[in-house]
This record gives C-alpha cells, structure tokens and sequence, in this order.
C-alpha cells in the first residue's frame, strides 16, 4: 500500500464546526504519494518541527518508520525497526496498525496489535493489541506490561489509537476483530450470520499509558450501510457551547472493506462525552476515488503527542 497525504492528514484538515463534507476539508499544498513503497496504515506524529510516521509491519521491520522536516517530503529510514522486540504475549506475527502519543509526562507510547500466543474458541489465531514506550519520539520502543485487551472469544483486538482529553485522561479506542470470526464472503463477513465489530473505549493510567481503569466501554458498531465492518477509530474533541460539557467528540473510523472500491473514511459525533452516544454522519467524509485518492485505512494524527 501506499500513504495518500490527503487520509494521513485528515485530522488537523477539517472544519469541525458544523458537519462535515467534502467541501470543508482544506487541502494542503501537496496530495497524493509521499511514500513509494510499502507502508501500510500509516500515523504520524509531529514534535516541534520534526514529523515521524510508521506502518504496518512490511520489509521484515515490525514497524518501519519515515520522517520529514516539512510534511511534504518524507524520507523511510531503511533497515530501522521502531519496535525491534515485541510483548512476550505474541508471536511477533502481524505488527499491525501502530500508533503513537506523547504522554502528559513527556513519555512516549506506541499502541500496536500484533498476533496472541492465544487463539479463539475455534483454534483460530487472532491479535490483541499492547503498549511500548520510549523517551523520543523515533523510538526504539520498548514493550510494557501485557496485552491491554485480546477479545479472543470475539475475534482479536486491533486498531488501537490513543486519545487524551481536555481533563488529562487518557484513552484508548480499538476495534474488536469481529469478521475474523466471520462466515466467508466480503472481508471474511459478508456470509450470514454477519459478526460485530464494535469499537471500544478503554480507559488507561494517563502516568503509563498502558495500565486499565475500568472496563472497555463499546461506543459504535457497524450497520448495514457500513458493510462487513468498522474499524481504524481515531477520536479528536473541539470546544463546543452546544455539548454537554463543553466539547464535542469526533469518532473518525474506517467501514467497508479495506480491498474494495467501496472502503471509505467516516466518523460519528457525541455532543454528550467521550463515552457517547455516537451518531453516525449522514455520509462518508471520504470514499475511494474523491479527489482522485485510494482509501486506504484512516489512521490517527497526533501533534505533540496530544489528540
């Protein structure tokens, strides 16, 4: 896969104060590829005047990374890994989907699922998704604690992204990996009965990153319009006088499936906390082939650590 700037970039991008379309979003001064080679479900994070993104697992590195000094051109550090050794609770199979935030403290953690040393119910292998920290923001990151969250008995967990809120809690929003306990047909769930994919909230210790508060909250599903699943959340919130504590909350997440034409960016808004309820836009904000781009996975974007 290829990152597109416009779907790496979407966050800081958008006129947030009403709802949203194709109109509000401003584009910057360059689109299209800014990585030639494979880098899949791309974040970033920007620290002064420095950006850094990683992917995917690809070219053998768990997490391959690239930089820029300007946002337009980026550069892939060849060779470099920055999660060199994973949590003793995988594999080390299918690093998927990292992502990275700055801690109030000056931390910085990398969220990343990665296939369990566990199975389903059924012997099939599935991801759960952990923590690793690191005093840069380039890393290396090293793994803490266990898995945060596997859902075995539902499929895996995957897609974590960290959020941090105006009080200083912090967060993180991830998907249950539902059709991987799917029937067959579309992304391995288009064959009846069709499984959840819910998205979930989890409340960590804003000191670590990583240690649970509670339990993991579900605020969003996936429905008929949205294919054979949801996934890829990444929540933001902007001061609002209309919503209950002054803020409303933007799910941003990806539906349909990710090797079609149909996979698109949309998002959700609670005007009632981080917890929801979340209501879906009337429309995709973006779909395979606005203005010309590939969806490929929403991803978050994170500036100075803080979402």
């Amino acid at each position: 896969m290829l990152i597109s700037l416009i779907t790496s970039a979407l966050l800081p991008l958008i006129a947030l104060a009403a709802p949203l379309t194709e109109r509000d979003i401003e584009e910057r001064s360059i689109s299209g590829v800014i990585i030639d080679s494979d880098f899949p479900d791309p974040t970033w994070i920007q620290v002064g005047d420095s950006y850094w993104a990683f992917s995917t697992t690809s070219g053998g590195l768990h997490v391959p990374m690239a930089t820029s000094s300007d946002f337009n051109t980026w550069t892939r550090v060849s060779g470099y890994d920055a999660l060199p050794t994973v949590g003793a609770w995988s594999t080390g199979n299918g690093v998927w989907a990292p992502d990275v935030v700055r801690l109030a403290n000056g931390l910085y953690i990398m969220y990343y699922s990665a296939e369990s040393t566990g199975q389903t119910p059924t012997g099939k292998s599935a991801h759960c998704f952990g923590a690793a920290s690191s005093t840069t923001p380039q890393g290396p990151y090293t793994p803490i604690g266990d898995a945060i969250q596997c859902h075995l008995d539902q499929g895996g967990a995957i897609d974590p992204a960290g959020f941090q809120d105006h009080t200083g809690r912090q967060f993180i929003v991830y998907k249950i990996d539902g059709n991987n306990m799917g029937n067959g047909g579309n992304c391995n769930n288009g064959v009846a009965p069709i499984h959840s994919t819910p998205l979930m909230l989890q409340e960590v210790d804003p000191t670590n990153g990583w240690s649970r508060i509670g339990d993991p909250v579900q605020i969003l599903d996936r429905g008929d319009a949205d294919g054979p699943l949801i996934e890829a959340p990444s929540l933001l919130h902007l001061p609002s006088s209309s919503a209950a504590g002054g803020y409303i909350y933007y799910l941003f997440f990806s539906s349909n499936c990710y090797s079609g034409s149909l996979y698109d960016t949309s998002y959700a808004t609670s005007v009632n906390g981080v917890t929801g309820p979340y209501v879906k836009s009337s429309a995709p904000l973006l779909v395979t082939g606005t203005r010309g781009c590939i969806v490929l996975e929403e991803r978050t974007w994170d500036r100075e650590g803080i979402g």
